[in-house]
């Protein structure tokens, strides 16, 4: 069996379909490249419409199977196994996201890889502690019933996962889907196959029934993601990732009327007032910024200034823009690259339309100065800009990339209308030292997440999504399960 800890050029990414490792039928494959580097680091085999078939059945047959007929407590003892292994096995599971990603070492050991075993360890919890309801209801004839709810597993889900946090997003989807008996069928990014196949070696190392876990390679359209959304035989699906492609799952999902829970695109606005700690509002803004090279659905691309600290907002985030450079993967000041030569091209052609449309370009705008063939990745500078319009092109479009537009603002209202003029709304954050302005500015944003003071800090157990061109649904502790269970309410006379 293929191991995948320690990528090198002759690696090849296998499908994992019914706890075992294959190839793609049809014998297609296509690179996997380290993104820092530029060079081919593996190849990936392709699904064929007929293996997708495969891990959708292998799914339904785990469902129908052992996988079904299992406690709660069985699942938990196995889904908490298999976030120990992660842990484990922490290190072959870091050198692989830092494969795929190109991001610094020091973001994947902290976030990513931990993330990925406290998803399982958490929805473990979530399970085993989850209340039903139950009411006792007079009746016309003088006498009760007892109304009650039972949770059932929705079905075999499949998951679409993005390519900027691999093992992150994924895992938290399949943890809530596996600990409500649901079986899944994995697609990851084709940018980012490694860690979604390796945890296949997890699933069998703590013994997780055949077909509960299995993982699909391949790209959208005419390929793996396609077919899977298109297989009448999935119950429902969720899909991180761009808009446009949600749009388009939605449209495979209405036939048969499947349930989707869609965390999509943003363009969210950081508001910092006058009376913010000026140190926290840039500390935390500069990781909403540039953090993940800006490739974080939560980041953040458009920031109001108050005017009277404005001028100073600015030098400031310029300071901490041209602390974050490309250098070794393990210094703290290490800015990894975008994730493909295509999204670099597509971060760039926005960098020029910023200028074509007035910006004042502070600092970045381009690419970095770098000689040698270590710095042949898909670099970009960090960007700052002033002097744009709030209907710039820039300042609407997610761009998914480490820039920031910076606008100064006069009045509250004034702000929060601009905040709220998008058609995405995940999330926003609120720079204040004025708590009954931070809670009353929050509450006014039209978003799934608002942060006071702070960024990119979650309790798993809340809930989370967007509205509008952002997603449906939300997900998080108790609310995952009402996408990954069915509920059925039992009423019976007493």
């Amino acid at each position: 069996m293929t191991s995948y800890a320690s990528p090198a050029v002759t690696d090849t990414v296998l499908n994992f379909i019914d706890g075992t490792y294959r190839e793609g039928s049809e014998g297609k494959s296509f690179p996997n490249f380290n993104p820092a580097t530029g060079e081919q680091i593996g190849l990936v085999q392709e699904a064929s419409a007929d293996d997708v078939a495969d891990a959708v059945a292998a799914a339904r047959n785990a469902l129908n199977g052992r996988w079904g007929s299992m406690t709660t407590s069985e699942r938990v003892k196995l889904i908490t196994a298999v976030a120990a292994e992660i842990e484990r096995r922490s290190d072959d599971f870091l050198a692989a996201e830092v494969a795929d990603t190109g991001k610094p070492r020091a973001v994947a050991a902290h976030i990513d890889i931990p993330r990925g075993a406290a998803n399982f360890r958490m929805f473990a919890d979530v399970i085993s502690t989850m209340p039903g309801e139950s009411f006792i209801t007079d009746t016309p004839d003088g006498g009760q019933a007892n109304n009650y709810t039972v949770r059932k597993p929705k079905g075999v889900i499949a998951v679409i996962c993005p390519w900027n946090f691999p093992l992150l997003l994924m895992t938290w989807k399949v943890g809530p889907a596996l600990a409500c008996g649901n079986t899944v069928v994995v697609k990851p990014s084709e940018e980012t196959p490694r860690t979604a196949a390796l945890l296949g070696e997890v699933m069998n190392a703590v013994g997780m029934p055949d077909g509960v876990y299995n993982v699909v390679h391949g790209f959208g359209p005419g390929s793996a993601g396609e077919f899977l959304t298109s297989n009448s035989d999935v119950d429902a699906i969720t899909f991180t990732g761009e808009t446009r492609t949600g749009e388009k799952i939605m449209q495979k999902a209405a036939v048969g009327v499947r349930d989707v829970s869609f965390e999509l695109g943003g363009k969210n606005a950081g508001i910092v007032f006058a009376d913010a700690d000026l140190n926290k509002a840039v500390e935390g803004l500069s990781r909403a910024v540039f953090m993940n090279t800006g490739q974080v659905c939560l980041g953040t691309e458009r920031v109001y200034v108050e005017r009277p600290v404005y001028e100073e907002f600015v030098a400031r985030m310029k300071e901490a823009a041209e602390g974050f450079k490309p250098g070794a993967i393990d210094d703290p000041a290490y800015l990894g690259p975008l994730i493909s030569a295509e999204h670099r091209d597509k971060v760039l052609g926005y960098y020029r339309r910023a200028v074509e449309e007035g910006a004042t370009v502070v600092t970045g705008g381009g690419t970095p100065e770098l000689s040698g063939p270590e710095w042949a990745g898909f670099f970009v500078q960090p960007t700052v800009w002033t002097g744009l319009s709030h209907d710039s092109t820039v300042m609407r479009e997610e761009i998914f990339g480490p820039c920031c537009g910076v606008i100064p603002f006069d009045e509250e209202d004034e702000v929060i209308a601009l905040a709220n003029d998008s058609p995405y709304g995940l999330c926003a954050s609120i720079w204040s030292e004025n708590m009954s302005r931070g809670h009353r500015v929050a509450a006014a944003m039209d978003v799934g997440v608002c942060w006071v003071n702070s960024w990119f800090l979650r309790d798993l157990r809340t809930a989370f999504g967007g509205s509008g061109h952002s997603g449906i649904g939300r997900e998080g502790g108790v609310h995952s399960l009402e996408f990954y269970t069915e509920l059925t309410n039992i009423c019976v006379k007493l």
